[in-house]
């Protein structure tokens, strides 16, 4: 299975282990999907979760087209918000 996860990971600058906490799974199971294992649908709902993305947009990291070595970067939801140290928001 070609996926683009390691490319999504670390493209929203999030570890391994911190996905993993996120989603629910173990480090190991992050580690053997980035590797192109199979994993189960639920697997797949619980990363993209992690990773703030909503399941109809699983064809950005569990599609294979788009090429692992293709030159483009994962856009965070536009939904997500960072807040600095004034208190205000902005969206990233």
């Amino acid at each position: 299975m070609i996926n683009n996860l390691k490319k999504a990971r670390e493209s929203l600058l999030i570890s391994k282990s911190e996905l993993a906490r996120k989603a629910g799974v173990s480090l190991l199971t992050i580690i053997r999907v980035e590797k192109g294992q199979p994993c189960r649908t639920e697997t797949k709902r619980k990363i993209l979760a992690g990773l703030g993305f909503k399941p109809s947009q699983s064809d950005v990291v569990f599609s294979s087209n788009h090429p692992p070595n293709a030159d483009w970067t994962i856009a965070p939801p536009s939904n997500r918000t960072l807040k600095n140290k004034n208190g205000d928001r902005a969206a990233f």
